[in-house]
């Protein structure tokens, strides 16, 4: 696509972490499916877990919230539990915490890297002096940054330990993008949202982003515009050209 509007000339723009930062939604899917796999088999659970359960109830949700999506979607109710609640517990937290041990694990053990194409996107806002922030659903967020070596890029990260903290609801809802907004002191009309997941992407054009640009890793360019992208890339390459 050559008609790509130019993202230097947006007040903001606000970046979703997984999947379009960083590759982790890959270390996130190996991590989700290792474990659900596991559950339903010792469960019964069926039909069994597939990468569709991954797009349709887990990419760009609070972990807790997509745990208690995708065993609604088989019928399954748990008790909530509590956040501290050990990896053990059969709750809809312990099952989460069970999850998040997988993916501290493998991050631990292999380290992540940026995307090539959106390393080279964040040297040009930088470069133009356009304030940017992470808006990530995972208690992970700053870990994964750390690791990556971008933390320090981003004028403010809005992750799912505020989310926690201040009782903002998970995507699709638009709280999380709007927050980051007034973090920015911009005005969401006037700043641009990135996003990778279908959550992600009604979240950003609920709460009335001027541009909301979907990066289709995955889950398809025809659903990401259905979701409220006004343009769908990728890879973020093409606006650092």
């Amino acid at each position: 696509m050559d008609t790509l509007p130019d993202l230097t000339s947006y007040d903001a723009v606000l970046f979703d972490l997984d999947g379009v930062l960083t590759p982790t939604a890959e270390v996130h899917m190996h991590a989700w499916q290792t474990m659900f796999e596991e559950l339903f088999s010792a469960w019964g659970i069926a039909p069994p877990y597939s990468e569709r359960d991954y797009f349709d109830y887990l990419d760009g949700k609070k972990r807790y919230d997509g745990v208690a999506s995708l065993l609604r979607s088989r019928d399954v109710e748990v008790p909530w539990g509590d956040p501290s609640d050990p990896p053990t517990a059969d709750t809809v937290c312990g099952i989460g915490n069970r999850k998040n041990e997988v993916f501290a694990r493998v991050l631990r053990a292999e380290g992540i890297a940026p995307y090539p194409g959106s390393l080279r996107l964040l040297d040009k806002l930088a470069a133009a002096g356009t304030p940017i922030a992470v808006v990530s659903s995972s208690k992970n967020a700053e870990e994964v940054l750390a690791a990556a070596g971008i933390r320090d890029r981003f004028d403010a990260v809005m992750d799912g330990v505020i989310a926690e903290r201040d009782h903002l609801a998970s995507k699709p809802a638009p709280d999380v993008f709007v927050e980051a907004a007034r973090m920015l002191r911009v005005e969401p009309s006037r700043s641009a949202a990135v996003e990778d997941a279908i959550s992600g992407v009604e979240s950003a054009a609920a709460g009335g982003f001027g541009l909301v640009v979907g990066v289709d890793r995955g889950a398809g360019q025809q659903q990401l515009a259905a979701a409220g992208a006004h343009v769908v890339v990728s890879d973020l390459e093409e606006f650092a050209r």
